[in-house]
């Protein structure tokens, strides 16, 4: 589900560092890692390359944010002889790192996902293997669980295999390189054909009925030797690497249900409700959707750069909630194995450095069969595990935004700001949010006498904005 994530670079002013540092303590955050955590981290770095088949010759790429060393994907793309393409996703082999049942297993769990703040993170793994060791890093030689996927010319799966290796990427790439070098023809041809088939998965996912949401992100930037929020709406690219682990994402699902045990993604279907009251907000923000376009086809016809199809896309987001883990074991299949989103089964295995359940994916695609002793242990306690940490991960975004934007408007108490009302509370429709034109902020607005103007355009005081207690407020002007 796409989150307001806050990305920065740099040190944070001290009244934000402060108050980033009491939210980590004040949710718990686990801090540094414990000695013995340490020392098996040291020692699985250190031990030989496992003996498995070595694919160093292909030239292997990662598309990641700039700053990332958290290397789980790493991609190598092709054309068949006999039409179609070649999907090679290596995805780093934390199970090559890690004891079942030993010191690094028992933290992981503790942790199970990856936390983010605007000034630092919080990773699953030590550093030394979640940024050394066991990462994608270029030019270095990794193990990894790679994935060979065949499509046809259509993007359509028709074979996979999997399987340990040991792989070598020559290129770390961010998006807007990758962008950058498709969009000028410049791109070599495993780069090249990430556009060809991003789009062709693209176009299925627009045939079987699947949502992409291109939800603008909110990133600090340093201008003027200060601080701003500004949106950044998704590149081509973000959603063309996405597919690719998508694609992957359902064929492990594919495999696991056929053969009878595994852990995949769920998502039920939304209710007539939720789906009703985004036409209403629809119509509030004067986007046409008429009855026969299906909600999938509308989410495609928007612009995240337009501020009204921003907030639409945001509210859009309502409807991605109640998403979790199903596990099912010796062929007894659950009622619902599909994600609504995805529109297909599909579960979590391509960032097992940032997220405990993926380990665990990875391992029974390569057994399907017969996974191993500890994996059948450990599954059925799995998805309580991954959802009380994506609900601690969520409680973080959502306060880290909060925190962020109270810092940066500190100073502009009683400001006026023009923006757009996005969301009006249905049994008190004098309460809301707005956002922003500038700076890119979502926040609570009240205190006016008659109803707030859904979609409409509206001139906002700041009343409040406090970094200590994370609150944002706006009234009508």
């Amino acid at each position: 589900m796409p989150r307001r994530r806050i990305r920065m670079t740099g040190t944070p002013e001290a009244p934000l560092r402060a108050a980033l540092t009491a939210l980590r303590t004040e949710l718990g955050v686990p801090e540094n890692f414990p000695p013995e955590v340490l020392a098996e981290a040291e020692q699985a770095a250190a031990a030989p390359l496992p003996q498995v088949p070595d694919v160093t010759d292909l030239p292997f790429f990662t598309v990641d944010p700039p700053t990332s060393m958290d290397l789980d994907q790493a991609m190598h793309l092709s054309r068949r002889g006999t039409g179609g393409y070649r999907v090679r996703y290596a995805i780093a082999d934390v199970a090559a790192f890690v004891v079942p049942g030993g010191a690094l297993d028992a933290e992981a769990h503790r942790r199970v996902t990856t936390l983010y703040f605007p000034d630092e993170k919080t990773p699953l793994h030590p550093p030394l293997l979640s940024e050394g060791a066991a990462s994608l890093l270029p030019d270095v030689t990794r193990p990894a669980v790679l994935w060979t996927i065949d499509l046809d010319a259509d993007g359509r799966t028709v074979a996979v295999d999997v399987h340990r290796a040991l792989v070598r990427s020559q290129a770390k790439l961010d998006y807007a390189t990758v962008q950058q070098r498709i969009d000028a023809g410049t791109a070599e041809e495993p780069l090249a054909l990430l556009k060809d088939i991003g789009e062709a998965r693209e176009r299925l996912e627009v045939e079987r009925g699947g949502i992409s949401l291109n939800v603008p992100e909110q990133e600090i930037v340093e201008r003027d030797h200060t601080y701003e929020l500004a949106y950044r709406a998704p590149l081509p690219a973000d959603g063309w690497n996405a597919q690719i682990s998508l694609l992957t994402g359902m064929a492990a699902a594919d495999l696991m249900l056929t053969h009878g045990t595994g852990v995949v993604r769920t998502l039920p279907a939304a209710p007539d409700g939720a789906v009703g009251r985004l036409h209403r907000t629809a119509h509030a923000l004067h986007i046409d959707w008429p009855h026969h376009v299906s909600y999938a086809q509308l989410i495609r016809s928007l612009d995240p750069h337009l501020p009204h199809h921003a907030a639409f896309l945001q509210e859009c987001t309502a409807l991605l909630r109640g998403a979790g883990y199903t596990v099912f074991r010796d062929g007894n299949l659950p009622p619902i194995t599909t994600h609504a989103a995805v529109a297909a089964p599909y579960t979590h295995c391509t960032a097992p450095l940032r997220r405990l359940v993926d380990r665990y994916a990875a391992e029974i695609c390569l057994s399907p069969a017969s996974p191993p002793a500890w994996v059948l242990a450990g599954l059925d306690a799995l998805p309580k595990e991954m959802a009380d940490g994506s609900r601690l991960a969520g409680t973080i975004e959502r306060e880290c935004v909060d925190i962020v934007e109270a810092a940066l408007l500190k100073d502009r108490v009683g400001d006026l700001f023009d923006g757009c009302v996005v969301d009006v509370e249905e049994r008190q429709p004098t309460v809301g949010k707005v956002q922003l034109d500038s700076p890119a902020v979502v926040a609570r607005l009240e205190g006016g006498a008659t109803p707030l103007p859904l979609g409409e355009r509206l001139r906002v005081r700041l009343t409040q904005a406090d970094p200590g207690t994370s609150k944002v407020r706006f009234a009508p002007a």
